[in-house]
C-alpha cells in the first residue's frame, strides 16, 4: 500500500480531529474523502504529508512511517507529495511559468530540463500561453490549474487535494476535477477532500465519508449522501 493509516488519532487541545482512523490506499487509486467543514479532512491530509503526526496510532506514506521519522526524512517523503490547495497559494510577484518551475529549481533541476517540464505541465492544463502571466493576472479556475501543474512539477506519487473546487465556479470546478482525474490516470495517486463530491464522475473514485472524526466508507457520493 501506498499510504497506510492504522488506528490514527489527532486532538487539538478537547476537539478529536480524527478519531482511530484506519485507511489504505493502493498505487494509482483516487480516493475523495467527504465531510463537513471541521469534520478533520485537512487533518486527515496533513496526516498524510506529515505535516502533523497522530497521537495514537501511525500513518506509512511511501516507505515512511510516522512513529520512525527522523528529520531528513521529511524532505525526502515530501518529494513524493504534490499538495494542492483551495487558496492557491501561488507567489503573487513571480509568473506563471516561475511559479510552476519553483520546486525543480529548489530540487536543483537544471534549466533545460525545468523548461521541458514546466512546458509540458501548462501544455496539459492548456495554460501555455499564460506562462508569462502573474496569478492576479489569472481566473480562479485557471490559478487553480497552476497550482496542480506546480504540484506535479516533480513527478509525485501522491497528489493530495484539499477543498480545491471550494473557491471556483462550477464550470471550472468541472475543468480542475477532470484534470485531477487525467493525473490519476496517468499512474499518480490522488486523495482529494472536499465537502461537495457531486461533481466526481461515477466510476472514478474510491468515495470515503468523515465525520466527528471518525470514517466510513461509501460506494457512491449518493452513498454519501445517505450516511448524512
Amino acid at each position: 500500500m501506498l499510504i497506510e493509516i492504522e488506528g490514527a488519532s489527532r486532538s487539538y487541545g478537547h476537539w478529536p480531529a480524527l478519531d482511530q482512523v484506519t485507511l489504505q490506499v493502493a498505487e494509482g487509486e483516487f480516493v475523495v474523502v467527504s465531510g463537513p467543514s471541521g469534520a478533520g479532512k485537512t487533518t486527515l491530509l496533513r496526516l498524510i504529508w506529515m505535516g502533523d503526526m497522530p497521537d495514537r496510532g501511525f500513518v506509512q506514506v511511501a516507505g515512511f512511517r510516522s512513529d520512525m521519522m527522523k528529520r531528513r526524512h521529511f524532505a525526502m517523503l515530501r518529494r513524493k507529495i504534490g499538495i494542492v490547495f483551495q487558496d492557491f497559494r501561488l507567489l503573487p510577484d513571480r509568473t506563471i511559468f516561475d511559479n510552476v518551475a519553483l520546486p525543480l529549481v529548489v530540487s536543483g533541476s537544471s534549466s533545460r530540463a525545468v523548461r521541458k517540464r514546466v512546458f509540458s505541465l501548462l501544455a496539459l492544463m492548456g495554460l501555455s500561453h499564460r506562462r508569462n502571466s502573474y496569478p492576479h493576472q489569472l481566473s480562479g479556475g485557471e490559478q487553480q490549474r497552476v497550482a496542480i501543474a506546480r504540484a506535479m512539477a516533480a513527478h509525485p506519487l501522491i497528489l493530495l487535494a484539499d477543498e480545491p473546487t471550494g473557491n471556483l465556479d462550477p464550470e471550472a470546478s468541472t475543468k480542475v476535477i477532470q484534470h485531477l482525474i487525467d493525473i490519476n490516470r496517468g499512474g499518480t495517486a490522488v486523495v482529494m477532500a472536499t465537502h461537495d463530491p457531486r461533481r466526481i464522475p461515477p466510476g472514478s473514485a474510491r468515495f470515503l465519508f468523515l465525520d466527528g472524526g471518525r470514517l466510513t466508507n461509501a460506494e457512491s457520493w449518493q452513498d454519501l449522501e445517505e450516511t448524512r
